[in-house]
């Protein structure tokens, strides 16, 4: 029984040395594999590149060209000076004016005005201001990206605010037009309009 014992325990531990042989074994060319994949990374990154056309210095370097080109077929930006005007066609109601008259700004940057809007009366009040742009013909270059004329706005009594206007000109605005007048014409809505009804 003794000699029995002694022979299985070397053979346990011949099976676990060989285990952990091939455990390292197995370890170690993992390891090279992935060293070796990590050095093939940017062959093969260049040969995808090359195939698909994406991501390549070539393509890069092409893009690049094509941007310069791009950017130099656009037009520069340029100064141009935007008037603001209100009327109020109902008059006794409102209190309507720009805070400035004029602002000086550049195609292509995005510009905030602000305008003053009180309600006159005595009781809440709905208006809803009108916008007009002159010369007609530069309508298609101004971009309003906020407005307070997009939808009416409600006052309370006697309420005094300040309504804000974002835009910007679009660099292809024709080169002989160096001056914009925004105009808001403010009406006051009947409260059955303003409500919804």
């Amino acid at each position: 029984m003794t000699e029995q014992q002694p022979t299985d325990e070397r053979d346990a531990a011949n099976a676990i040395r060989k285990a952990n042989r091939s455990l390292t074994l197995q370890l170690v060319l993992l390891a090279v594999g992935f060293l070796g994949f990590g050095f093939a990374m940017v062959p093969l990154y260049n040969v995808i590149c090359d195939v698909t056309g994406y991501g390549s210095r070539e393509n890069l370097t092409r893009k690049a060209t094509l941007g310069d080109a791009r950017a130099a077929e656009q037009p520069k930006s340029r100064e141009i000076t935007v008037e603001f005007m209100s009327t109020m066609p109902t008059v006794g109601e409102w209190e309507f004016h720009p805070v400035q008259t004029s602002v000086k700004t550049r195609t292509g940057q995005l510009t905030t005005v602000k305008f003053i809007a009180k309600n006159l009366l005595a009781k809440p009040a709905t208006g809803q201001a009108v916008p007009s742009l002159a010369p007609h013909q530069a309508s298609q270059f101004f971009h309003k990206t906020e407005c307070f004329c997009f939808s009416p706005q409600h006052f309370d009594a006697l309420q005094q605010r300040e309504l804000t206007v974002r835009f910007f000109v679009d660099p292809q605005l024709p080169d002989d037009i160096d001056r914009l007048t925004l105009s808001y014409a403010m009406y006051g809505l009947p409260q059955k309009i303003a409500a919804g009804q």
